[in-house]
């Protein structure tokens, strides 16, 4: 196999404005310098003429375009703008009355930038050699995806939706025109907006074209920041698959027992304590490595708590789910993940009752832009006269989905001296690491 070529879309919007930082070629023209492009009659506008299609080829190896305008963290409490910087190619096409800006480039250049991206990469050599094979098999399993995913007769939707239920989940099924977004939804790409480590240089190198595999196939790779002290598995976040290589561990080495955190009890006693976990950690010098300067504005993580009071709380779900509730009576868990996750909740209305999922639509439904994760208990406050609870206090654990590698606890590991092979397969139960190019 040959190292592929990744497409990523970077960003999608009526006009943009680019600059060519050394000399491209495009519509058998040289160019470079400041560049425009708006949205008009179907096509993109460019230097009078409309196209359907753009690309900026680049002449010299080492160059570079800069995009204005690109949105991180999008519909994240850290959401905001700014102008980044890509190696590669840059192709303008239409879709759905914008213009999207995709960025191609060899998958091994892509992953540089993604481990430097994702975290402060100056984290220990094996976890960023860790993230270096995770980020490679992840990346190549989308495409694989993507591809059969062309193939399939049937349309796939990823919703279930009743008189009583609206259950969605969000995965990379949503990009059609590339193979990843640059943002959270996939993996963190910014190019060479922020240098590049050159620890992370050497991981990648090092760990080159090596995946996690299970039997004959790639391992879906996911990861998130912090799992809370027990990893979840695949299906409560997204479609109902089970990966063997994706179960429910604890995050410890000396803790090995599971409590069933399926079981309201055991969620509440769970969530409501601080037990022992590589991710339970405070220590600054670890988070710092890992956790970029939005990152950590972002402080409890491990055990969070947020309270709304009713009129905030149904003002909230009124708005996110477009729906009105009336006054909230009730947030009742219907189904919880291994990890205490909730995959489906019952918001319970004086207008309208409603079971919702899974754990990403949670979250969005529950906050301004998205709870840190979906594993909570509810405590509520005192009856108002009109017999609703005058508050609402949410007790969380963890931070992201928290399938496979729990990016914070795989940190700690590093630090305390595991080999990046340990790491991946503490994680990832069943897999091995294979060369493919």
């Amino acid at each position: 196999m040959k190292e592929p070529e990744i497409n990523v879309g970077i960003v999608n919007a009526q006009e943009l404005h680019f600059t060519l930082n050394a000399k491209f070629l495009a519509k058998g023209e040289t160019v470079s310098g400041n560049q425009e492009v708006s949205f008009q009659e179907g096509g993109i506008l460019w230097n009078g003429n409309v196209y359907r299609e753009l690309t900026f080829t680049p002449l010299e190896e080492t160059a570079s375009f800069s995009l204005d305008d690109v949105t991180i963290g999008l519909n994240f409490h850290w959401e905001r703008q700014e102008t980044q910087h890509f190696p590669g190619t840059l192709k303008l096409v239409v879709d759905e009355g914008k213009i999207t800006a995709i960025n191609i480039l060899p998958a091994e250049a892509y992953l540089t930038s993604v481990i430097s991206s994702e975290m402060n990469a100056t984290a220990s050599l094996e976890f960023l050699k860790a993230h270096a094979v995770i980020s490679r098999s992840w990346l190549l399993a989308q495409i694989e995806r993507r591809n059969a995913l062309r193939t399939k007769e049937s349309g796939f939707f990823p919703f279930v939706k009743t008189d009583t239920e609206y259950i969605r989940w969000y995965d990379r099924e949503d990009h059609t025109i590339f193979d990843v977004c640059a943002d959270d939804h996939c993996q963190r790409y910014q190019g060479i907006t922020r240098a590049s480590n050159p620890v992370v240089s050497k991981a990648v190198q090092a760990t080159r074209g090596q995946v996690l595999m299970y039997k004959n196939s790639i391992c879906d790779a996911r990861f998130s920041k912090c799992c809370g002290g027990v990893s979840e598995e695949f299906n409560y976040c997204w479609e109902d698959k089970q990966y063997p290589y994706l179960t429910a561990i604890r995050d410890s080495q000396d803790e090995t027992e599971l409590p069933d955190l399926t079981q309201e009890e055991a969620a509440s006693k769970w969530i409501r304590t601080s037990p022992k976990a590589w991710c339970n950690t405070r220590d600054n010098s670890i988070l710092q490595q890992i956790l970029n300067n939005y990152d950590q504005e972002t402080h409890d993580f491990y055990r969070w708590k947020i309270r709304y009071t009713q009129e905030e709380l149904s003002a909230l779900i009124r708005s996110k789910s477009k729906c009105d509730y009336g006054h909230i009576i009730d947030l009742q868990p219907v189904e919880r993940g291994k990890s205490g996750r909730l995959s489906k909740l019952r918001i319970v209305g004086t207008l309208k009752t409603l079971v919702i999922g899974k754990e990403l639509e949670i979250r969005r439904t529950l906050s301004e832009s998205h709870l840190l994760s979906s594993a909570f208990i509810v405590d509520k406050g005192p009856l108002s006269d009109e017999g609703v609870p005058e508050w609402f206090e949410l007790l969380g654990a963890g931070w992201g989905h928290g399938v496979g590698l729990c990016q914070i606890g795989a940190a700690v590991m590093g630090e305390q001296g595991f080999r990046y092979d340990d790491i991946l397969l503490h994680y990832y139960k069943g897999a091995d690491i294979r060369k493919l190019y």
